[in-house]
């Protein structure tokens, strides 16, 4: 056995991810053999491939044959650029010097706290700098604070705040010792969305406070009504000289519904763009050339987009007018659902109704206060289209637990 002395502490502090949590908890469970299986459980979209993927491959397979650069190829950066500038209404963004292509937005948005908290910043006083978070979350921002040697610092996002991170409820003493700040617009899994005024607030606080902005918009084009507001676009918009401490991070898993593509966008602040890509250029995260030609296309096309949205929106109107209860979230792709207690309901709703969903509590940890903001809670996916969207509230609604 390996010496306790030599592992890594730090990764002790985390517990199993959420789906080995899940997996745990249905051993010795069985799903009702009368139902077909809905796995609302992941978000991981279930669209058929846009009309230009197979084609863009096939058409630069010999790209297998090289190395890919962990910036992105020049194609690729432009074309995310582009996007940038026309879904957030940006008078520019420098391909070369504000984009980086990111191997899935999951390893970017993990790495760049080791590239922007320096966890011996405060060590006269002994402290470790904080790394805030909404409180239920992504458990990436978790697993990135806690490996990067800061101090999580979870803000909870509760019906009486309507979900939102409140950033007045945090102390001065916080803020002063605050490296960075994981935001989540829209949210998984509440569907919250930051407007402007919100971002602007947040800026307000870096510069005062100096630390960094980063700003998770994986879901940004699934919304319910009219697109939200993002980062750049706000901090554009107030003036701020090259997006100054802003990283934005975006993803093909939910916008086009290509997760296994593995390809996304950070942007932003052009020296901290520089320092992440410093970290990466030693961790290697790039993605196969053939299949960042795929994701120039994608980014450049609109029109499987729109389509994805309009079966996201017919989801959720589905979902809730068979649900019968409250509304729609703002954004996302996921209903979080009120229950007296999530893990029994989970289990309940395998065995009876042979559908599969997410106990809340897995989405977030004891805070400050030792309360856990996702317990009482259970996350589901409408990633399957508005006929198993209504089918899954009515086999929710029949739950008894």
């Amino acid at each position: 056995m390996p010496s306790e002395k030599k592992s890594q502490p730090r990764l002790n502090q985390l517990g199993a991810y959420p789906f080995e949590r899940l997996k745990k908890l249905f051993e010795g469970h069985t799903p009702n053999p009368l139902f077909p299986h809905i796995d609302a459980g992941a978000g991981e979209p279930r669209l058929p491939l846009p009309d230009f993927a197979i084609k863009t491959l096939n058409q630069n397979l010999d790209g297998f044959s090289k190395y890919p650069s962990t910036r992105g190829s020049d194609v690729l950066r432009e074309a995310i650029a582009a996007w940038l500038m026309r879904r957030f209404n940006l008078k520019h963004v420098d391909a070369h010097t504000q984009v980086l292509s990111a191997n899935g937005t999951r390893e970017a948005l993990f790495t760049v706290a080791h590239a922007l908290v320096n966890p011996e910043a405060n060590c006269d006083n002994g402290k470790k700098p904080y790394v805030l978070m909404p409180n239920p979350m992504y458990q990436i921002y978790l697993g990135a604070a806690v490996t990067a040697g800061a101090t999580p610092y979870l803000m909870p996002c509760t019906k009486e705040n309507a979900f939102a991170p409140e950033l007045d409820a945090i102390p001065d003493e916080v803020w002063e010792n605050t490296s960075i700040i994981y935001v989540c617009s829209p949210s998984n899994p509440t569907g919250w969305i930051a407007d402007v005024d919100y971002y602007a607030r947040l800026l307000e606080l870096a510069d005062r406070h100096d630390f960094y902005v980063l700003a998770d918009e994986c879901y940004s084009e699934i919304y319910l009504e009219k697109p939200p507001p993002g980062l750049l676009e706000v901090a554009e918009s107030l003036g701020r000289k090259g997006f100054s401490r802003c990283l934005v991070f975006n993803s093909l898993s939910k916008r086009s519904a290509l997760p296994g593509l593995r390809s996304g966008l950070i942007a932003g602040d052009a020296e901290l763009i520089q320092r992440f890509s410093k970290l990466r250029s030693y961790s290697g995260p790039a993605t196969p050339i053939p299949l960042q030609m795929v994701a120039a296309a994608a980014w450049s096309d609109e029109k499987h987009v729109q389509q994805h949205l309009e079966v996201y929106r017919q989801s959720l109107v589905a979902f809730f007018d068979a649900y019968d209860q409250s509304r729609p979230p703002a954004g996302s792709f996921f209903v979080w659902l009120p229950v007296d207690d999530e893990e029994a309901f989970a289990i309940a709703a395998y065995e009876q109704q042979a559908v599969t969903v997410l106990p809340g509590s897995y989405l977030g940890i004891v805070d400050q206060k030792g309360h856990n903001a996702g317990s009482g809670y259970i996350r589901g996916a409408l990633v399957d289209g508005p006929e198993k969207a209504a089918e899954l509230a009515l086999r929710l609604k029949a739950v008894r637990v």
